[in-house]
Order: structure tokens, then sequence, then C-alpha cells
């Protein structure tokens, strides 16, 4: 009987360690409401947790905040879309390695009658100063993500300091920004795969595209062992290879919604 017990007991051990070490296979991604909110992430991760057996949780947050999520330690990889800003953090210390993994483009989307005639602009520059001069109202993401800081350089290239009633800075994600600008019949500045996959349009449309400045990449970061040893480094970089890698990059360019592929892979 005391044989049978300890076989049990060792059964059931055995069974927990496993449980134990399958429940430690994941790891936490900060990445941007933009991802989040197309679907890319429902699309690709099963494919990666079929390759691997890692779980991907997903932190949706702007850019800044990924980056200082990434900076505390509470995160063991990033997925963003500010060049600039991930090169600073690799110089900084913080990340080891940044690759290109795909892109889209911004685009900006309005009220149909589009009372400040951007839909003739010939630069995004162009439309932003038509939007001020208008005093059109414009929904602001406001929150420091890749797309807030990509809004703000168009600002400063159309020599506009965005201010006033007509200028709403939300400190919101991309859907609840959108959401907005449909209520308020406002100017918004959206990414491409947020846009497509946005259901509640009302009376905006699609009014500017294709200026090359509205180009957004994205990369991935490999975060420092030496400033967070606690973090899962050897999960994190079988995640950041598997998106360079053919698999990854196919599985990227496979997801579409209505027939439109919304991201562009790009690893070199």
């Amino acid at each position: 009987m005391k044989k049978t017990l300890n076989l049990i007991l060792a059964g059931v051990t055995a069974m927990g360690l496993a449980l134990s070490a399958q429940a430690e296979d994941y790891i936490t991604l900060a990445s941007t409401t933009s991802t989040e909110n197309s679907g890319l992430f429902d699309s690709i991760l099963p494919k990666f947790k079929d390759a691997t057996g890692i779980d991907v949780r997903v932190v949706a947050v702007g850019t800044g905040q990924a980056f200082e999520l990434a900076r505390r330690g509470d995160a063991d990889s990033l997925l963003v879309h500010d060049t600039a800003g991930e090169q600073r953090f690799v110089e900084n210390g913080y990340a080891t390695e940044r690759a290109d993994v795909m892109y889209n483009d911004f685009v900006v989307i309005g009220p149909a009658n589009d009372p400040a005639n951007i839909r003739d602009a010939k630069s995004a520059a162009e439309a932003f100063a038509a939007i001020a001069e208008a005093e059109a109202p414009f929904t602001s993401r406001g929150d420091d993500s890749g797309t807030n800081r990509a809004e703000l350089r168009l600002w400063e290239n159309a020599g506009v300091e965005p201010e006033g009633e007509w200028y709403r800075e939300l400190g919101s994600g991309m859907g609840p920004t959108l959401n907005t600008a449909a209520a308020m019949d406002a100017y918004v500045m959206s990414d491409r795969a947020t846009w497509v996959a946005f259901g509640n349009r009302q009376n905006l449309t699609l009014l500017f595209e294709g200026d090359e400045v509205l180009f957004n990449q994205y990369g991935s970061l490999l975060l420092s062992e030496e400033k967070h040893p606690h973090l899962k480094h050897d999960l994190a970089e079988q995640w950041h290879n598997w998106l360079i890698s053919e698999d990854g990059q196919q599985a990227i360019a496979d997801f579409k919604v209505d027939g439109q592929q919304l991201f562009f892979p790009n690893a070199k």
C-alpha cells in the first residue's frame, strides 16, 4: 500500500512539475494597439505556438508605454513602431538588437464632406496645415504612441503647433480615438491596419494617403540580459527570430482583412 502511495505521489509530483514547466513556456510581449486591434496577433500567434510551443501574452499599449514596460523589466520582448526611439533604446543599453519586421502606412481620415478640403492636398504637411487653418475638429491619440509621435512630427513639418478647441488630445488607443472621431465628425490620423479593421466608421472616410512620410515601420527588439537577467531571454529570442524568419514573414504576409493585406514583411 505504501509503495502504491509513493508511486501515486511521485506521479502527481512529476505531473505538477510538467505542468509548471509548461506554464512557464510563455513570454510577455509589449506591443502596440495597432497590431492588436487589427487582428494580426490573432492570426500569427497560433502559428508561432504550433512551431515552438511558446505562448505569447500581449500587452497592447502605446509605443511610449511599451518602451517603459520594457525599461522596467515588465516585458520579455518588444514589437513597436518608432524606429528612432527603438534605436535610442538600443543605444541606451536596454536592448541588444533591433530588427525590421514589417511595415504599412498611416492614413488621414475625416468626415466625408471634408471641411478642410484635404482630399486634394499634395503632401501630408499641406493636409495638416489645411486642417489647422480651418480649425476643423481633430482627434489625437495623445498617448505617446508610435502613431502619436508620427502625428506630432507631421504637425511640426506643417509649421503648426496644434492647440485650441479644435484639437482634442484623448490619451487613448487607436480604436477609441477612431470611435471619438466618428462621434465628432473629426479628422484623425490612423495606421491603415486599424482603419481597415475598424467597424464604426459612421461618416468617416479615408481622405489622404500616399505621402512617403506616412511610411510606418515596425521593429522587434531583443532586451538586455544584463539590465534584466530575470526575463525569459531564450524564449523571447525564439519569438524574435521567428518573426524575421521565412515562416514568420509568410505568416505576416498571409494576414488579410476583407482580402486586403495589412502588413508587409520586410525583414533583412
